[in-house]
């Protein structure tokens, strides 16, 4: 494709670049059965001056469901190994004792096409799951008996809810049923006969494989220059992110994908591309010439000027990615990039190379032109011990019309459009702040309020005092935050802005304390909008 080598699709990527703030970006293209080319752009870290290329490895985020809803693909189609995993078999009947819901007809109801289609009625609940810094991290057989402990936001089948963990439980069946950890499974069953020498589960198995030059940093733009810092090892997050991979490689996966290629085969494909749940029902916010989204299994599909698209894209702190392929037109794309403003550039890149493929009229097209050339600053690298950060959701703009839904606080956090707003994009008190009236002041004593709150599901948070303001440090999660409490009104009443571990800025929420005696007994928080309630904690110890 001679587009893809000119100037007029590099300045169309170097200004995309420049106004999305991404440091660095990688492309791979493949037509029909054996043409792939790749390219890079920029800076794969911006402190250390390295480039980016097309082997430079990223965390692809929720990029990954595809290879995992695939994982569980070649054991539906092995009847002989695996007879009991069917997409319409009950995931209680696989795991039994394990996969356990809140209330007993989820829990009987819920198949394994539920799980990989996003419509369980289980919302993300991403503020739940500790990361590999806590004191009890999570793995994906405790992420799946979690599950039991946690408030359903929907009847089974009724609408699409994003939920990452759903697909790390996927990973549990897939372990439970093999014997073999995800990890080896993704090397044995895709890696390797795909020639994915690169790809891995998890930034420390890149690293032990002699690859810690080639990964990313992720980056965070700060208005005037960017912060750096490592992608974290997050096993809490595996199936639902997590995995290491660079355009040259990936690129190798959609080709199989698209021409069905082993291990992809017809039934494999058409279990992957069955369109189950529409993202986006209300169509909102369409990009011209494309239909809502329906999400298969760990795909979305929908139509681009006509042309079928199938793909998914996937974003977290500091990284973000899109694939897609057009199977009438033969055409495979990855774009992958180290800052979370690689959502957007993303899918500006894959809408001019979709026209250029399909013919579109040279004035539909919303070309760049070459930006003015900006001196790219950089602080020092943030440390990454104090916190961790999952691999699920996404903040991505929508290419297919139903990506606004999956918005994380990858992204991601895992993020959805609609209802199910992840606690950290959600600004119920924005207009608060607007008032000319001051906030009324604090009058109880802060020590009232001050000790550990527990919830099942949401295990334990801590409520001190920092900077004579009541703080919770919680950056011991997947996806780390701190929150600040600001009262709102009647000393139970407060606005806690959550900072996020990574990206920082400041999401308010509602948060509201019950008390006995004079004392805070009880603390709510609004970390999962979509249930439309507030998560309650107890209070468990009083801290002196």
């Amino acid at each position: 494709m001679e587009f893809f080598e000119s100037e007029k699709f590099t300045d169309h990527v170097d200004a995309l670049m420049a106004e999305h703030h991404v440091p660095g970006l990688s492309v791979a293209i493949a037509l029909g059965d054996s043409t792939t080319a790749a390219r890079g752009f920029g800076l794969a870290s911006v402190q250390q001056n390295n480039q980016c290329t097309p082997e430079t490895l990223f965390d692809i985020a929720s990029s990954a469901k595809s290879l995992t809803a695939a994982a569980v693909a070649l054991l539906v189609d092995d009847n002989k190994n695996y007879p009991k995993v069917q997409y319409d078999a009950a995931m209680s009947s696989l795991l039994v004792d394990d996969f356990v819901m809140p209330e007993a007809s989820y829990t009987a109801g819920i198949t394994v096409e539920d799980v990989l289609s996003h419509r369980t009625g289980m919302p993300s609940h991403d503020n739940c799951y500790m990361g590999a810094s806590a004191a009890q991290p999570d793995d994906a057989r405790s992420i799946t008996r979690n599950l039991r402990n946690l408030a359903v936001a929907a009847p089974l089948r009724s609408r699409y809810l994003y939920c990452n963990m759903m697909y790390t439980a996927a990973t549990h069946l897939i372990e439970v049923e093999t014997g073999m950890p995800f990890a080896r499974f993704l090397e044995a069953r895709f890696f390797s006969p795909l020639s994915m020498d690169s790809t891995a589960l998890q930034p420390a198995l890149a690293r032990e494989r002699g690859f810690a030059d080639r990964i990313a940093k992720g980056h965070f733009w700060n208005k005037s220059s960017y912060d750096e810092f490592d992608s974290p090892d997050c096993p809490e997050g595996q199936g639902a992110g997590s995995i290491m991979s660079s355009a040259t490689d990936f690129i190798k996966w959609v080709k199989a994908l698209m021409n069905r290629e082993p291990p992809i085969n017809d039934k494999v494909y058409q279990g992957l591309t069955r369109m189950r749940s529409i993202v986006n029902p209300s169509a909102r916010r369409l990009k011209p010439h494309t239909t809502p989204a329906i999400y298969a299994a760990g795909m979305e599909v929908w139509y681009y000027r006509g042309q079928m698209v199938i793909g998914h894209d996937g974003n977290i702190a500091g990284f973000g990615s899109r694939f897609l392929f057009m199977p009438d037109k033969r055409f495979g794309l990855v774009v992958m990039g180290n800052s979370s403003g690689a959502g957007a550039v993303s899918a500006a890149v894959a809408r001019a190379l979709m026209d250029e493929i399909i013919g579109a009229p040279l004035s539909e097209r919303q070309l760049r032109a070459k930006p003015k050339s900006k001196q790219i600053v950089s602080r020092p690298s943030r440390p990454t011990t104090d916190a961790t950060r999952g691999a699920t959701g996404e903040t991505m703009p929508a290419l297919a019309p139903g990506s606004e839904e999956k918005q994380g606080k990858d992204g991601s956090k895992s993020g959805k459009g609609g209802p199910n707003v992840p606690a950290s994009k959600k600004k119920p008190e924005i207009a608060l702040k607007k008032k000319s009236k001051p906030l009324p002041p604090q009058e109880l004593s802060l020590d009232a309020y001050v000790g550990t709150f527990t919830n099942k599901g949401y295990r334990t948070l801590t409520v001190e005092i920092k900077d004579k303001q009541l703080f919770i440090d919680a950056r011991d999660r997947a996806f780390g935050f701190t929150l600040t409490f600001e009262h709102k009104r009647d000393q139970r009443e407060y606005v806690a802005h959550l900072c996020d571990a990574l990206e920082g800025g400041d999401d308010p929420m509602d948060a509201e304390f019950v008390f006995e005696d004079g004392r805070a007994v009880r603390l709510g928080l609004d970390l999962e909008p979509a249930i439309r309630d507030l998560i309650w904690f107890d209070l468990v110890i009083h801290t002196e």
